[in-house]
């Protein structure tokens, strides 16, 4: 079995935890909106890898919604061929995709 042990300095850490924070911030932030917005339950909590399209939470009316908000609120652009569970299916896809247009 191999092992490996990495050492960050303090500016490779520092943005890792950035990094992570930021995705935890923009799941908290599409997560309230799905909740309170599309599904109208605002004391719904939802898992970062539950899936929102497959599952049928969020439709394809929603789904245009959402990533409006998504565009407007985090100064991205998606394309509209994203808009499809292999990326747009979880929070945890949306934050990520979030995150690699920033």
């Amino acid at each position: 079995m191999l092992s490996a042990v990495v050492y960050l300095n303090s500016h490779e850490l520092y943005a890792l935890l950035l990094s992570e924070n930021m995705t935890d911030e923009i799941m908290q932030i599409i997560s309230a909106y799905i909740a309170t917005q599309i599904l109208k339950q605002p004391r719904r909590v939802l898992k970062p890898d539950e899936p929102l399209l497959s599952n049928g939470l969020v439709d394809s009316f929603s789904l245009v919604d959402l990533s409006i908000f998504i565009e407007k609120e985090f100064n991205v652009f998606i394309d509209n061929t994203e808009l499809n569970p292999q990326t747009f299916d979880t929070l945890a896809q949306l934050a990520d995709l979030v995150q690699s247009r920033r």
